[in-house]
């Protein structure tokens, strides 16, 4: 019965289960930003831009 105290593997599969996350939600990151990282034509300047321009339009109210 000893077997049943026996807590080796337990770590292990805590860091299976947390790196097993971590990959799904980076996946799901590629998935939803995945227009970003195909277009050939990224302009970060207008990016930068558009948020500014959205910040400070929040911040008047």
């Amino acid at each position: 019965m000893s077997f049943l105290k026996d807590e080796n593997g337990q770590g292990a599969a805590e860091y299976i289960l947390l790196f097993g996350g971590v990959i799904v939600i980076a996946i799901a990151a590629l998935l939803i930003y995945q227009a970003y990282f195909s277009n050939t034509d990224f302009n970060s300047a207008e990016d930068v831009s558009s948020v500014r321009d959205s910040v400070s339009d929040r911040s008047t109210i």
